[in-house]
């Protein structure tokens, strides 16, 4: 069973990728940089737990919460279905299918076969719209396959795996009520939303302030580590081709800015689009630095990486309140 008229969405990240072919299967068609602001997508978390085989660091909100506000913005119906029973989620998600809607799942990719690098990660979202009786039709990233194809066996240990960041065989569906929201509302808010949330962490290693605390954790993070060469590069990788469209999200937000002020007509908007490209490039010396940390285990590059840390954080804070301001005079 194939959803004949199903067009895959073009993306980079999982989430994004994942709601807008949703969203363009109902006829909404937004770019991704334009879904990952309406999402309030931006953030940031330093991560370090014993079950965990090094620290994460990720450049957006906590999974399942980006789609969320974008239906939430947009005043889009929003169903998520969660349950321990592997027979029930399966069912759920194939009844949509049989009549005509694809489906939104969260997944851990080490069991999709499609993926190379087999590494648990329980937060990856993909599509599916089409089954037969061995196989899923997948809509995943452009790194992974826009049609991506799995075993159904696989696709069910994915979707039932347990640790961190996961759910009950997660899915999830969009529908429209009545009116979108026009995009005029929408945008001012999920900006004022995600720079307020920013500026705002509830614990000192989220938001502008994990950014900083990074800077002491990863001295701490090289001493411990029982590979450095794997895990700074890993990291490194994660960073940069992990789904996140370069520079830990910073790209895609740049771009959200750019986009949002052409749509307001604002330049203070085009400006911090601007101040998120110069901090996008720092992003990407971070990842560099973690690369040849790695490489060499010299603590000369742990050093300019660190500051670099705090120099970030500084300037994203900056930004954040430039923009919270800046967007005010729109709500």
């Amino acid at each position: 069973m194939i959803i004949e008229n199903f067009e895959p969405f073009i993306g980079e990240h999982c989430e994004t990728t994942t709601t807008g072919s949703l969203l363009k299967h109902i006829g909404i068609n937004l770019s991704e940089p334009m879904l990952f602001g309406l999402g309030q997508g931006l953030g940031y978390i330093f991560w370090n737990m014993k079950i965990m085989d090094f620290p994460f660091i990720g450049g957006r909100i906590k999974p399942d919460l980006l789609t969320k506000n974008i239906c939430e913005n947009l005043d889009l119906e929003l169903k998520i279905n969660e349950t321990t029973s592997v027979n029930k989620a399966w069912n759920t998600v194939k009844n949509h299918i049989d009549n005509g809607i694809p489906v939104g799942l969260k997944l851990d990719c080490y069991h999709l076969e499609y993926f190379t690098s087999k590494i648990h990660f329980a937060g990856h979202y993909a599509s599916i719209y089409g089954y037969d009786g061995m196989k899923a039709y997948l809509n995943d990233t452009n790194q992974q396959g826009r049609n991506a194809v799995t075993s159904l066996n696989s696709l069910a240990l994915a979707r039932n795996e347990k640790g961190p960041m996961s759910s009950k065989n997660l899915s999830y569906t969009i529908s429209k009520k009545k009116n979108l929201t026009p995009l005029k509302e929408a945008i001012p808010k999920a900006i004022f939303n995600n720079a307020n949330d920013f500026l705002n962490p509830p614990i000192k290693n989220i938001g502008y302030k994990g950014i900083a605390k990074t800077s002491l954790e990863i001295k701490k993070w090289f001493h411990t580590s029982k590979s450095i060469k794997k895990d700074f590069q890993l990291c490194a990788s994660l960073m940069e081709r992990g789904g996140t469209g370069g520079s830990l999200f910073r790209n895609l937000y740049r771009d959200f800015l750019k986009e949002s002020a052409n749509f307001l007509s604002s330049q203070k908007l085009l400006e911090a689009s601007q101040s998120y490209h110069e901090i996008a490039l720092d992003w990407k010396k971070i990842s560099e630095l973690l690369h040849l940390i790695g490489e060499t285990e010299n603590e000369i590059h742990l050093n300019k990486a660190s500051d670099l840390f705090l120099k970030v954080s500084a300037k994203e804070k900056e930004t954040m309140l430039f923009i919270k301001e800046a967007i005010t005079n729109f709500i």
